[in-house]
């Protein structure tokens, strides 16, 4: 479910760098009085199979959540602490109310010709989702999680909110530049150039703080039980430079397609890096 959840996301990106926004012109129907697309339509047969099928792919994530779910049911006999019991509950529910969200809030995206303020916001509702989705494999798969120092434990926190507005300011960068999924599509009125270097700017400081976390873990945390949460921090700061290392590529080459769709599945493994790392330090959950 992480990997579809992740894979959408994706894919509404390669719907946007193929033109084909809005390749079903309206919602819940495809085009009027056809909930597919049909011969000959204005938007083009081809930008009108990507998007409709990439509304498809919804109904195979929902399948995979309502698996997920009955997982849950059965599983969580198996944990005896009650709070354990409710959190595996409102995850589970949370991606039943998480896809019915993305679909209204697709339907919004849609009728309102690809806004890039609801752009923006169905690919944040995406990474809450996904989010979600890990913290709910986690926690059925019993993954390990361990206390750390108050020291860590905050610049941890810092590294979650820093990666927060990394992903928020990509969005503006996103809604501000040529990719905006279809020729008509209305675009933020900032300077791509500035918005473009101020997200490098938080993407240069969320290497350099990784790395400080990385340093203080090394001198202050006893890595002989806690090792795990140490290559999961290093695993967070190679992928920040590798996808930083793309930012850059694409902004010098001027926004290949190739390179932006590379960026935004880079943009999910961020976050699920970070989110994994914040897991096991238990800094998303009560310490003990």
């Amino acid at each position: 479910m992480v990997a579809l959840q992740a894979g959408i996301v994706v894919t509404g990106g390669a719907v946007r760098l193929t033109g084909s926004g809005l390749g079903c012109p309206t919602w819940p129907r495809c085009t009027p009085g056809s909930y597919t697309p049909v011969p000959h339509q204005a938007q083009g047969t081809l930008h009108s199979w990507i998007e409709f099928g990439n509304r498809l792919l919804t109904f195979v994530l929902i399948i995979s959540i309502l698996a997920a779910v009955i997982g849950v049911v059965r599983w969580r006999v198996q944990y005896q602490e009650g709070r354990e019991r409710r959190a595996l509950d409102w995850l589970a529910a949370g991606q039943l109310l998480g896809v019915i969200a993305q679909i209204v809030l697709g339907g919004f995206t849609v009728l309102t010709h690809l806004n890039p303020a609801a752009v923006g916001a169905h690919f944040l509702l995406s990474i809450v989702i996904l989010a979600a989705s890990l913290s709910l494999r986690q926690r059925m798969l019993r993954k390990p999680q361990a206390d750390v120092s108050g020291t860590s434990r905050i610049l941890i926190r810092i590294l979650l909110g820093l990666t927060v507005i990394v992903l928020t300011i990509g969005t503006v960068v996103t809604g501000s530049g040529p990719h905006a999924g279809d020729d008509k599509a209305p675009r933020y009125h900032f300077d791509p150039q500035s918005v473009s270097w101020l997200h490098a700017d938080a993407v240069i400081a969320l290497i350099a703080l990784t790395f400080a976390l990385i340093l203080l873990m090394r001198s202050t945390e006893d890595m002989a039980h806690r090792s795990f949460i140490l290559r999961r921090a290093m695993l967070f700061f190679f992928i920040c430079l590798a996808q930083g290392s793309i930012g850059y590529i694409q902004y010098f080459t001027g926004l290949p397609e190739a390179l932006v769709a590379a960026h935004l599945l880079g943009a999910d493994l961020v976050w699920l890096g970070i989110w994994n790392l914040a897991y096991s330090g238990r800094v998303l959950s009560r310490s003990s």
